[in-house]
């Protein structure tokens, strides 16, 4: 895939200054720091000046000077408080990044200082555009529902109204959200995917070198996202202990990090079952050996209880590797389009469907290469830019 810049459209025909405004770009937070890290290596790539400003940025390129077509990156103090209200140097700074128009983008919407940053784009005209990421799916609208209704009621719902575009990465996302947002401009866009990693594969052999225990013969079922417990992989145990139970053999990696009192709570879950010569964690993953990882597995499994656009499960496509998740994923229907196996959010579900899909070797090899000329196709990164070029076309100032 080629980011060289290659306007499709009368709005990318000019260069945009975008804003993109993301708190915390720290990648074991999960996918919306890789998406918003993609986002803009994209859009500076093809020419466009692209403004990031954070308060804590350890896993940003350490080149993102804006010379040539990289994005500018702009650190700000951070609040006293995590995820609460920033001060006045921060506030400054963004008032100094925002002058000379454009468009910001703002992520992480129950961030406090997005109320902040919100506030003082439209004092100087600034229009700005959120990206929602699955916070506002009933799953995610159930936990701590009392804490994120009062902050829409004392600015949040405001901040969304008032907003030029509410961003969505899928429709099923929309029709969550948009009772809680009621009056704003909602857009359908999928996320912008840098794959140009996954162009060209580098094979099994970084992660067989770096994880000896994926040189077995076994069916290897991969587990790969932030340890959290709505991603599911408590469910993923429990159906490997209905699966040996069977008879079957295989080995399941665990690879990700989260709080480590939850994956002690995995870990006594593994223990408890017997399943101790089945799973292993490997950690945290990334860049050649996360690829390779995912071209080592049989299988990718993401058993998730909420899941906005599930970036993990497009690089397991795009590395040719089938995957498994559930109707709780915002893209399940993409998903299945592209030979994803969709199952109900149960071990006993999970189980019947990881036995059908073991049983039949030459189903999974070409289900494997669907998912990856599907995902290749459909988020080819200049196609997809071209949306947000036309979005933020129609907005700059």
């Amino acid at each position: 895939m080629s980011l060289s810049p290659r306007p499709k459209s009368p709005e990318a025909a000019r260069r945009l200054k975008i804003i993109q405004y993301c708190p915390r770009l720290r990648l074991e937070l999960g996918g919306i720091v890789r998406t918003v890290l993609d986002w803009c290596a994209v859009l500076a790539a093809r020419g466009h000046e692209v403004i990031l400003v954070t308060y804590d940025s350890p896993d940003v390129p350490a080149d993102w000077n804006g010379a040539g077509p990289k994005p500018r990156v702009v650190t700000v103090p951070p609040p006293r408080r995590p995820n609460g209200m920033v001060g006045k140097e921060a506030l400054r700074i963004w008032e100094n990044v925002l002058s000379g128009g454009g468009v910001a983008h703002l992520h992480c919407p129950w961030t406090a200082s997005n109320l902040q940053m919100s506030k003082i784009a439209r004092r100087l005209g600034v229009p700005y555009i959120v990206s929602i990421h699955g916070m506002l799916d009933d799953w995610s609208m159930a936990q701590k529902h009392l804490k994120k209704r009062l902050f829409l009621m004392i600015g949040g719902r405001r901040f969304l109204r008032r907003a030029a575009r509410i961003h969505y990465s899928a429709a099923a996302e929309r029709d969550q959200a948009q009772k809680w947002v009621g009056g704003s401009q909602p857009i359908v866009l999928p996320l912008l995917v840098d794959l140009a990693p996954f162009q060209i594969l580098p094979g099994e052999g970084p992660a067989r070198t770096r994880f000896p225990a994926l040189n077995v013969d076994e069916p290897k079922l991969l587990f790969l996202s932030r340890l959290h417990e709505k991603k599911g992989a408590d469910v993923l145990i429990e159906a490997a202990a209905l699966l040996r139970d069977s008879g079957r053999t295989f080995k399941v990696f665990i690879a990700g990090s989260g709080a480590p009192a939850y994956q002690m709570q995995l870990q006594q879950r593994i223990d408890r079952l017997g399943l101790g010569g089945e799973v292993a964690f490997l950690g945290m993953v990334s860049g050649v050996e996360k690829i390779s990882l995912y071209e080592a597995a049989d299988l990718f499994i993401l058993p998730t209880r909420q899941e906005n656009f599930g970036m993990v499960l497009i690089e397991a496509l795009a590395a040719a590797t089938p995957v498994v998740t559930t109707r709780e994923t915002d893209i399940w229907q993409e998903i299945q389009s592209a030979g994803g196996t969709i199952v109900d959010n149960t071990p006993q579900a999970l189980c019947t469907a990881l036995t059908r899909l073991l049983d039949d070797p030459g189903l999974l090899t070409a289900l494997g290469e669907r998912g990856r000329q599907w995902v290749l196709k459909h988020f080819e990164a200049n196609s997809l830019a071209a949306g947000y070029e036309t979005m933020y076309g129609e907005l700059a100032i």
